[in-house]
C-alpha cells in the first residue's frame, strides 16, 4: 500500500452519503495522541482518491442473488457477513471489537497486485470478504462492521502508519473507547491500546468525513 495520497474529482458528498446507510448513535470525542502523537485536523477529503472511490463502491450493492457455494461474488455472501454482525449486536463492546477482529483476520492476506492488478486498491467489505486483501481492506471491512453495529463514525479512523521495526507503511483500525484508543490490527490477533504499540508511527489517519495528520509530540 502507499502512505501519499492521490487526487480525485469525486465530491465529498459520497463520504457523508455513506455514514446516512448505516446505524449511528452520539457522537463521542476520539482521544488525542494516537500512538503518543500530534495530530492536526485538516480540511476534506477530497485528495484521498482511493478512500472516496471505497466509499462510493460501498454504497452499490449491486451484486445478484446467488447461492454461497459459488465462484462469483453474490448476495449470499454478503449476508453471512450481516448475519455474524447480528450475532454481535447485544453483545458487550469489547467482545464486538475481539469478535470482528477476528473475523476479519481470519481471511488470508493477499497484495492489491496479486487481487486486481494494481499497487494500491481500498476494497471494500464485498469486495475483501471474497477475495481476501491487504493491510487497508481488512482495517476498512473493520470499519463498516463497526458501523453496521451503530458505532459512529467519529470514534472511528482508518491510520496509515509506518511500522518502524519492518520499515514498511501499514495500515489498522483505531477505536476511540472511553479515554483509550483501541487497535484493530491484522497483525495482531488480540484487540490492544495504542500505548501498548511502540513501534507504530503514524502518518495519517482518515474516517468518512475528516482526516488528521500526525507529528511527533513536541
Amino acid at each position: 500500500m502507499k502512505i501519499a495520497p492521490t487526487y480525485s474529482t469525486l465530491p465529498l458528498l459520497l463520504a457523508l452519503a455513506c455514514a446516512v446507510l448505516l446505524p449511528a448513535t452520539s457522537a463521542r470525542a476520539f482521544p488525542a495522541g494516537l500512538f503518543g502523537y500530534q495530530q492536526s485536523a485538516q480540511p476534506d477529503t477530497h485528495i484521498f482518491d482511493q478512500w472516496i472511490q471505497a466509499l462510493e463502491r460501498h454504497l452499490r450493492i449491486d451484486v445478484a442473488e446467488g447461492d454461497c457455494t459459488e465462484n462469483t461474488l453474490n448476495r449470499c455472501h454478503l449476508r453471512n457477513w450481516q448475519a455474524f454482525l447480528e450475532t454481535l449486536r447485544d453483545r458487550p463492546r469489547s467482545e464486538q471489537l475481539a469478535e470482528v477482529n477476528r473475523y476479519a483476520n481470519s481471511k488470508p492476506y493477499i497484495l492489491d497486485i496479486d487481487n486486481y492488478g494494481l499497487e494500491d486498491y481500498w476494497a471494500v467489505p464485498r469486495e475483501f470478504l471474497y477475495n481476501n486483501g491487504d493491510c487497508e481492506d481488512y482495517a476498512i471491512t473493520k470499519l463498516f462492521s463497526l458501523r453496521w453495529l451503530g458505532y459512529p463514525s467519529d470514534a472511528l479512523r482508518i491510520v496509515v502508519l509506518q511500522d518502524t521495526n519492518l520499515r514498511i507503511p501499514h495500515a489498522v483500525l483505531a477505536v476511540a473507547a472511553q479515554d483509550d484508543i483501541m487497535i484493530l490490527d491484522n497483525q495482531i490477533q488480540e484487540v490492544v491500546s495504542h500505548h501498548d504499540i511502540v513501534h507504530y508511527a503514524p502518518v495519517y489517519s482518515i474516517n468518512e468525513q475528516h482526516w488528521w495528520l500526525h507529528m511527533p509530540a513536541r
